[in-house]
């Protein structure tokens, strides 16, 4: 197991470009799961080849338990990597391929086929010793990968999206025989995915990369329920967050933002710093919205009409109009209402989100005696 540092890195392909990495700062600590996520071109996976030696950086270093390594070669990082493609070696079976790093390395025959037995046992593929790679299924070959990866035993693991050839139900299998083998082995590892569902389910720490930048890095919690920006509450989450327009103007010397319906209006009053005028994007999560018997008439309540029912299995997804934007409401199965019917839903103001619709940066609220301030939401009757 080994730190992983990550200090001021930057990289290019020539004079006169653009960075395809800006100033990356990560740092994460001896056996955690560090997740790299964002969409294609975003420099993640750039940046697992830069940790792995295969490009060179540009400025910055690259730290291993206190130790620049930046200007190593691959070969004397002590750091394994299970590539997309899997690389397995077609001529050669499972057992010589996951052997193959050991042999270069000249381990004793005796301690290479302890470590083949003990991987192999470890990823459940005992039987498929002998066969050769196109003798396999996806998942088997990723499995392999794994197992060639494993048996080095090196201080650092690097995944680059090695699930994105598998199918839908092999993928959420993996995932989780990835997730035990982490808990078994605590050994520190970093992954590189798109899919924002391998992010939140299998790391420890998760960075959101987009152009080259670190967007937010953190707990998938505090991505999730904290993020730093528009395209972070974006991209994280299924389904997507919501965002809905706000209108600003000023009423009673405050200024609040308008929630229509089309049968009720909310005004939400605005604690953060905007100004009058200014273009808001307000940000509420399917599950943060409450559907509560009609006429309760709470502060954050607006009836909307349901116009697109899609039920999941264990949720119920109902779609409403709000300020001309569609938005989701996650419900149970069992409260799910008829297509055209009105709901009564509540808004939770302790987690709506504020964005600056031309920034697209997170607005926070005005905090009150050492505590963020919560101010419900005022609802009128048109």
């Amino acid at each position: 197991m080994a730190t992983l540092e990550l200090r001021n890195l930057h990289k290019s392909y020539g004079s006169g470009l653009a960075d395809t990495l800006k100033s990356i700062d990560l740092s994460i600590d001896s056996g955690e799961f560090l997740i790299l996520v964002g969409p294609s071109g975003c420099g993640k996976s750039t940046l697992m080849n830069c940790i792995a030696g295969l490009e060179s950086v540009t400025g910055g270093a690259i730290l291993v338990d206190g130790q620049d390594i930046s200007g190593m070669s691959p070969k004397d990082r002590d750091i394994a990597m299970v590539f997309q493609s899997y690389a397995l070696y077609p001529t050669m079976s499972v057992r010589e391929n996951i052997a193959f790093g050991l042999k270069i390395r000249k381990m004793p025959q005796a301690a290479i086929d302890e470590e083949v037995a003990r991987v192999s046992k470890l990823l459940q593929i005992e039987h498929l010793l002998e066969r050769k790679p196109s003798q396999l299924s996806g998942g088997q070959q990723q499995r392999v990968a794994m197992g060639r990866a494993l048996a080095r035993r090196p201080k650092i693991y690097l995944f680059d999206e090695p699930l994105s050839n598998l199918d839908a139900k092999l993928r959420v299998e993996m995932r989780t025989e990835i997730k035990l083998m982490h808990q078994r082995l605590k050994t520190t590892t970093v992954y590189v995915t798109h899919d924002q569902i391998e992010a939140m389910t299998l790391g420890d720490k998760v960075a959101v990369m987009k152009d080259g930048i670190v967007q937010q890095f953190g707990t998938p919690q505090q991505i999730y329920n904290d993020p730093a920006n528009l395209f972070v509450a974006s991209f994280i989450g299924s389904p997507p967050m919501n965002f809905i327009p706000l209108r600003v103007q000023r009423q009673g010397g405050q200024l609040v933002g308008l929630l229509d319906s089309g049968q009720d209006r909310c005004e939400l009053p605005l604690d953060a710093e905007v100004g009058e005028g200014r273009e808001l994007i307000l940000g509420v999560r399917p599950e943060q919205i409450g559907v509560v018997e009609p006429g309760t008439n709470g502060p954050t309540d607006l009836r909307a009409e349901v116009e697109v029912l899609e039920p999941t299995g264990p949720d119920t997804l109902a779609f409403v109009t709000v300020n001309g934007t569609k938005v989701c409401c996650r419900l149970a199965p069992d409260a799910a209402p008829a297509l055209g019917a009105t709901l009564q839903l509540r808004l939770d103001p302790a987690r709506v989100l504020l964005f600056d619709a031309q920034s697209g940066e997170r607005l926070r609220k005005a905090p009150a005696a050492g505590e963020t301030k919560v101010t419900p939401l005022a609802r009128h009757k048109h």
